[in-house]
């Protein structure tokens, strides 16, 4: 009897941990991206405003190109490979924590096979069509666009990012609805967590919530959230926040920065350029 009732409760612990094990990684691939970005590493060193105009620069290229030049923008991904391999970021990490996100821009084009039946090229009797090719080139876009995003997260803070944002002249309530919308995604994640675990500590032997429960257990999320949402603005007013942010870093390197931004962007603008001229 003893021996069921220990194999019962590890049991019902096992489902729990499963159950909010997703919110748990969630919270945790934040933090880690805080943590990573506020690491003393050459990139993460560099001014937030070159890494941001560089990212805006590089995504807007990327999807400038033709949904048939695949060739020309399997080159992009260059840029890439050289941020992780000396930025010391692993891609390994990227992919698990950004899967859902690649995953959804790599389904935007799979339906392009059904509808381009045009001949692209033929090989040893295999013909390769142009809708092949737009959805390869369409997944290529949103991976980009998606891996450059995580690189910006990466080595730059939020408040850096709302410093470059200041530095180009956004209003500051956009830029505190984003600052915000950051910070309390964590507390909605943290709550969520509590209410799940608690729970399914009160239903023994379900699996999932039922129903019935959805609508009051939103409510108390959306509740308790702002409550808790209330609390962090609060601190933040005590501590002196006016919505405007400063660059606190002391290692930041002008020079290396400049030719960081305008090195990458002349590179970009004159690459597409380059295929633009080849066409």
């Amino acid at each position: 009897m003893y021996c069921n009732l220990y194999l019962y409760k590890e049991h019902k612990e096992e489902e729990s941990e499963v159950a909010v094990g997703k919110i748990r990684e969630a919270i945790y691939g934040i933090h880690h991206m805080d943590e990573t970005a506020s690491k003393d590493r050459w990139m993460q060193n560099l001014h937030p405003l070159a890494k941001l105009l560089t990212a805006f620069v590089y995504i807007f290229v990327v999807v400038s190109f033709d949904k048939y030049d695949l060739p020309g923008l399997a080159v992009m991904g260059l840029y890439l490979f050289v941020l992780f391999f000396f930025g010391k970021f692993s891609l390994f990490r990227a992919v698990r924590q950004m899967k859902v996100i690649l995953a959804v821009s790599a389904a935007v084009g799979i339906a392009n096979p059904f509808l381009d039946h045009s001949v692209w090229m033929e090989a040893g009797g295999f013909v390769i069509t142009g809708g092949m090719i737009s959805m390869i080139t369409l997944m290529l876009k949103g991976i980009y666009a998606v891996l450059e995003s995580y690189l910006l997260i990466v080595s730059t803070s939020i408040e850096e990012i709302c410093y470059a944002l200041q530095c180009l002249k956004i209003p500051k309530t956009f830029i505190t609805v984003i600052l915000l919308i950051y910070r309390y995604m964590i507390v909605l994640l943290k709550e969520a967590e509590r209410i799940m675990l608690a729970y399914e500590m009160r239903a023994p032997g379900q699996k999932g919530v039922h129903w019935k429960a959805w609508g009051s257990l939103a409510g108390q999320l959306l509740l308790r959230s702002i409550d808790r949402a209330q609390i962090v603005y609060e601190s933040m007013m005590l501590r002196g926040y006016d919505g405007t942010f400063r660059l606190i870093r002391k290692k930041e390197n002008t020079a290396q920065s400049l030719v960081y931004g305008i090195g990458w962007i002349l590179i970009f603008l004159l690459y597409r350029c380059f295929c633009e001229y080849l066409r």
